[in-house]
């Protein structure tokens, strides 16, 4: 499958990378292709060039935001969540159409510094923007509630642990379970909140898993659902 990776961050590295590895086509999306590649130092957060990376990672392409989105099958939304909507207004209209994003944004408000707070919170939530503001698109949340190491590798946690998904298509919320279980997750692990409102649960368990980071000095952990399966 064609991907759109939007963004070109960590996690959106961290998720092409993955998706390359399976067979499957990726670009990643940017706003400015050139400026992106122009760069030769380090981001604010240690994160190497972007094209330092492509070039161990030849096989992942990179594009606008738009263009990336315009030749993709699929997306995948790993964008901040504060410029998510910006993005994705950037794309030419019909372009979006149809197609699964799959949603692992946050939308972390650093306005009061760190730790950030969320903006929208409890009675909104990111992915209910995207998909009012794109009706045609099929907007799938899922692994924004974890490090993108572990989003590709659940093996990284020992043990058993969970991994949510909230959307309002269930053809579209059964293809991304599928991709789920490429990456290695089980059927077992996935649990199916219901419609994209649900993701207001999800993008506020943000809060939580930052203070656990800090309280445990690393990020190999996840959320775990006992009895998810009794009923």
């Amino acid at each position: 499958m064609r991907y759109a990776v939007l963004g070109t961050g960590i996690v959106g590295r961290t998720l092409a990378a993955r998706l390359v590895s399976l067979g499957h086509e990726v670009v990643i999306g940017t706003r400015d292709p050139r400026n992106t590649l122009a760069r030769a130092e380090p981001d604010e957060h240690g994160l190497a060039p972007f094209a330092r990376w492509q070039a161990e990672n030849a096989a992942v392409g990179l594009a606008s935001f738009a263009d990336a989105a315009a030749g993709a099958e699929a997306l995948v939304n790993t964008t901040s969540g504060s410029a998510t909507l910006a993005v994705l207004d950037s794309v030419r209209p019909g372009d979006l159409d149809g197609k699964v994003l799959v949603d692992i944004a946050n939308p972390l408000d650093f306005s009061q510094g760190f730790p950030p707070g969320l903006n929208p919170v409890n009675t909104d939530s990111l992915g209910e923007q995207i998909q009012r503001a794109h009706p045609a698109l099929r907007v799938v949340k899922t692994l924004n509630t974890m490090n993108c190491l572990v989003m590709v590798d659940p093996a990284r946690v020992q043990g058993e642990h969970t991994v949510f998904m909230s959307g309002d298509d269930a053809d579209a919320k059964k293809s991304v379970a599928e991709l789920l279980g490429s990456f290695g997750w089980s059927d077992e692990s996935i649990i199916d909140l219901g419609g994209i409102e649900t993701a207001r649960g999800t993008e506020m368990l943000l809060p939580v898993w930052l203070r656990l980071m800090g309280a445990l000095g690393h990020t190999d952990f996840n959320f775990h659902i006992q009895g998810a399966r009794r009923h």
